[in-house]
């Protein structure tokens, strides 16, 4: 057999169908596990080249794009998906949000000089680079309707780690992440890649979910974990996590249909139609227009320079211009 070489021959299934910059939703049955996995590529690339973060800022937000995208694909109505930290190190503010159904974009902010001083410290590791602070992640589900939050500590632990805290506290459902990010070095220069994958154990029977291995589970409390049977699905899983190379989730030859094969081939795995992710900013001329609408004459007055307001989205850095008169009172 001759294999496929033009994309619009690839079905649902191949090796290679789903490419950059999708996430695919998969499903193993014999385990109950379902999940998501994405390699971000071209659209993660053009949203960190267009501020020009230093390396380690840039690191830190792709992690946070890519667990964005694997958890805000997952909302069953429109909306919008935000994970935002706030914290006491040289970048203290990571924050991306996914819009149903595909815009993703990102935004950091960092202190320079700190930066700089604890890199030059040897102190460049994500989690000294956050310091301490939360992580909080919001469902949006748009006007007239009551936003969702959850927020976890940010206590020297990495993303991986937090957003695993995140469920075991507030969603109690077993669930394993794993993020890598990289720099690639190509032909025509060096292009960021990140990819990330995300499992969680979800039995049809609800009391599978309390045996006693599993987090939000009765507990193995000494005399009474004998009288449980214990449940290795999810233990099976978190070995096959374990197995997971981090080149092998950003690298494009491998491809997510491919992981998914040599991580469940033995069980089968099931994958569904991905969602496409977009660099797509939310900004509009109306939306920054109602902002500056609410703000008071003394406040237009020292947004305005040359008679103009400039403001300039910190998410895609389009520029706009306004009229000041267009917000003063009338009387």
């Amino acid at each position: 057999m001759c294999p496929v070489t033009d994309r619009s021959e690839l079905k649902l299934g191949d090796f290679g169908f789903a490419g950059d910059d999708h996430v695919v939703p998969f499903e193993v049955g014999p385990l109950d596990v379902r999940g998501r996995i994405v390699q971000l590529g071209p659209a993660l690339d053009t949203m960190l080249a267009r501020h020009a973060y230093p390396e380690p800022v840039a690191r830190l937000l792709a992690e946070v794009a890519v667990l964005t995208v694997l958890l805000g694909t997952a909302l069953k109505f429109d909306g919008k998906f935000i994970v935002q930290t706030r914290s006491d190190g040289p970048v203290d503010m990571l924050v991306a949000d996914f819009t149903s159904p595909r815009a993703l974009r990102a935004y950091a902010r960092f202190d320079e000089e700190r930066l700089a001083a604890s890199v030059a410290d040897g102190k460049d590791r994500p989690e000294d680079l956050l310091g301490r602070g939360v992580l909080a992640l919001t469902i949006d589900q748009g006007p007239h309707m009551q936003r969702y939050q959850g927020i976890v500590e940010l206590d020297g632990a990495s993303l991986e780690e937090v957003a695993r805290v995140y469920f075991r506290q507030s969603e109690q459902i077993p669930t394993d992440v794993r993020l890598t990010v990289a720099k690639q070095v190509m032909a025509d220069g060096e292009h960021w890649r990140a990819g990330g994958i995300l499992a969680q154990f979800l039995p049809e029977a609800p009391e599978r979910l309390r045996m006693p291995d599993l987090p939000g589970g009765d507990g193995d409390n000494g005399a009474h974990a004998g009288a449980h049977q214990i449940d290795n699905s999810w233990q099976e899983l978190l070995l096959l996590f374990g197995t997971v190379e981090p080149t092998e989730l950003i690298d494009p030859s491998v491809g997510a249909e491919r992981l998914l094969y040599r991580l469940f081939h033995e069980h089968g795995v099931r994958v569904f139609e991905g969602v496409r992710v977009a660099d797509e900013c939310s900004c509009s001329p109306d939306k920054i227009r109602g902002i500056l609408g609410r703000f008071t004459a003394e406040e237009i007055d020292e947004s305005t320079e040359d008679g103009r307001i400039r403001v300039s989205c910190e998410f895609c850095s389009k520029a706009y211009q306004f009229d000041p008169a267009e917000f003063q009172p009338v009387n």
